[in-house]
């Protein structure tokens, strides 16, 4: 509910009122973007009071982790009842609802595309760009805390998966307008796998490699450190880089240099369901003619660095990587399939210039 000052300080941060992408019924909807003031004030409250004020104990988020996880539940399974419900009865805007005639796909994959409650209360901003995401970090803290009280110090594997992470999340947060134009927002309809995704798969399984550290703590060799280390920069440095060339890209309609020339791309053409004929540009120049979806290279890139931190002493922390694959890939084809029917042909001579999505000579 703060507006948002963080926009009036930093230099080349984005926040405030900014406008999102326009919805299937032509709706642009705007936005508070104060994520980052969000995070900062609440990781201030937390330091001041579990350090200073002692009014808590840094470890309070672990020693509560079960009771929190039913909390979690109650909250996730409650925000997508009464998503549902407001769909049915009482929705933002009825254009933009879907019905399938499956109360479960209803249930699960949302019925209302931007469910609102007041004049700013995004429920998908809110639960994708909140609670889940804020408390990743408040979640790796408290883990680095109660590896310290139990074996009397914080490894450099817990360091590192703590530093890795906090990059990501604060990344989010500065390029918080940025996620407005992605698919989880211009696609994705508000249900159960976004309430409760948002509620308990995120802070819960996004934190695996932290809790497998405080139980086994791994003290890495300062070679596989560093090489770890290098690896999620990297990660993140391709994942932040093509992300950046495609809204460079879009921002100045092609009227850019990327990677020192001037991009190449693919004329099209599609119809909107109103009718409309529109042309477009699709990049093949940078990371984006590299792969079609590079961005998610480095992403899983990233990813593999987290659990690689853990040394190889069990697969629990993997899981990460495994579902971060799966998640990407299916991502990927979900893309790729709304794309083909989209653009059509041209999608054709896309896919015949860039002929990989993620891997090149590979996949």
């Amino acid at each position: 509910m703060l507006p948002d000052f963080c926009h009036k300080v930093l230099p080349g941060y984005v926040g405030g009122v900014q406008e999102g992408a326009v919805t299937p019924a032509g709706v642009v909807n705007k936005y508070e973007i104060n994520g980052l003031q969000a995070w900062l004030i609440t990781h201030l409250l937390w330091f001041a009071n579990s350090h200073l004020l002692s009014w808590f104990s840094p470890t309070v988020i672990f020693d509560n982790w079960i009771p929190l996880l039913w909390c979690a539940n109650i909250l996730g399974y409650a925000v997508s009842t009464f998503a549902m419900i407001k769909g049915y009865f009482f929705p933002t805007d009825a254009r933009d609802c879907k019905f399938t005639g499956n109360f479960f796909y209803n249930y699960m994959m949302g019925i209302e595309f931007n469910p609102r409650v007041g004049k700013w209360f995004d429920f998908k901003l809110f639960f994708n760009g909140r609670p889940g995401i804020v408390a990743w970090t408040l979640i790796n803290l408290s883990f680095a805390a109660k590896q310290r009280e139990l074996h009397g110090h914080v490894t450099n594997s817990m360091v590192l998966v703590n530093v890795l992470q906090a990059i990501y999340v604060l990344d989010f947060f500065w390029n918080e307008t940025w996620y407005l134009k992605t698919i989880d927002i211009c696609h994705d309809h508000f249900g159960w796998y976004l309430g409760w995704g948002d509620c308990v798969w995120l802070p819960y399984l996004y934190t695996l490699q932290g809790l497998y550290l405080v139980y086994h703590p791994v003290q890495l060799s300062t070679p596989y450190a560093l090489g770890v280390l290098l690896l999620g920069l990297a990660g993140y440095y391709v994942f932040r880089m093509a992300n950046h060339q495609k809204d460079l890209f879009r921002r100045t309609d092609g009227r850019c240099l990327i990677w020192g020339r001037k991009p190449k791309v693919i004329e099209c053409a599609y119809t909107s369901a109103d009718g409309q004929k529109h042309h477009s540009k699709l990049l093949v120049s940078g990371f984006w003619g590299v792969a079609r979806h590079f961005n998610y290279t480095g992403d899983l890139m990233g990813s593999l660095a987290y659990c690689l931190a853990c040394g190889g002493g069990h697969l629990l922390p993997y899981f990460y990587i495994i579902y971060m694959t799966i998640l990407l890939t299916h991502r990927c084809l979900r893309d790729e399939h709304r794309c083909a029917n989209k653009y059509g042909r041209d999608w054709e001579r896309y896919t015949a210039a860039v002929p990989y999505r993620l891997l090149p000579g590979i996949f």
